[in-house]
């Protein structure tokens, strides 16, 4: 597959910041066994890769803006531009030795996702898309999968953790949704989750409390591979509402009537 120059550029960032996980994931492997744990060193692992990442694509296009994970945003100077990055998506797989996590990278062009990348290291995947010239996982061009029936569909989503989301909300979305489909999966990193979707994987998706840069090259694949992505107003404020749900046509609406059921009386 051809790729443009800007891609060229996402793409040997997020190989460049996976040598580098991959290296300190075998590290965080040896350290499961210690009593402290590989906390700390998975949040220097961390900030080093959007180090890595922003100091590739700040070179190749200085005047673009940054919003990443681990650090302060920088606006830029071309106001048209903005590289929206999570150096490590699936922080906690990562930090209990769980071989799926990402580095994500997506270009942003006047408030339009236009490009994105998604990278794990630990498997060699890489998922690539830039609008209107489709998505690929390495070099196989992708489609989300042709199920119209939620019966027959596997579905993935992100599960509120401690301290994070709604707990309630969320378990009343899951036993509405859980009723009617083959089955749902929890994977732990929502890039990758998006990717899965894109690459006919799993049917839909969905998760709430996100960040932009959780999501936003997904985006861009989910559309690419042609599907369908919303927030859980039916909108396109992802970025801004941190909802997702995403699947082909038929999937993506009937999630998004199931996950809006009433809370059953008991």
């Amino acid at each position: 597959m051809a790729r443009s120059a800007l891609l060229n550029v996402m793409v040997q960032a997020a190989f460049k910041a996976g040598k580098s996980l991959s290296r300190d994931f075998g590290e965080v492997q040896n350290l499961q066994v210690s009593v402290k744990g590989p906390g700390d060193y998975v949040s220097q692992a961390d900030r080093k890769a959007e180090k890595i990442v922003k100091d590739e694509l700040l070179k190749a296009r200085p005047t673009y803006g940054f919003l990443g994970e681990e650090s302060d945003e920088i606006k830029g100077t071309d106001g048209a531009h903005r590289w929206i990055v999570d150096p490590l998506d699936g922080t906690t797989n990562f930090l209990h030795g769980i071989p799926q996590f990402a580095v994500s990278i997506a270009l942003e062009r006047n408030g339009e996702i236009v490009a994105g990348v998604i990278f794990n290291p630990a498997t060699d995947e890489l998922y690539t898309a830039e609008k209107g010239g489709g998505a690929f996982l390495n070099d196989r061009r992708l489609r989300v999968a042709a199920r119209k029936e939620l019966s027959d569909s596997v579905i993935t989503c992100g599960v509120p953790h401690l301290g994070r989301g709604n707990h309630g909300k969320f378990l009343v979305e899951l036993r509405h949704v859980m009723g009617e489909v083959s089955g749902i999966r929890r994977f732990g990193a929502a890039s990758l989750d998006l990717g899965y979707v894109a690459a006919g994987r799993c049917d839909g998706y969905w998760e709430t409390g996100l960040a932009a840069w959780d999501i936003a090259a997904g985006i861009l694949l989910i559309k690419e591979a042609g599907g369908w992505v919303s927030d859980f107003d039916g909108k396109t404020n992802m970025l801004e509402t941190g909802s997702v749900i995403a699947g082909n046509e038929y999937i993506h609406k009937a999630l998004l009537e199931v996950t809006h059921r009433p809370v059953p009386k008991l």
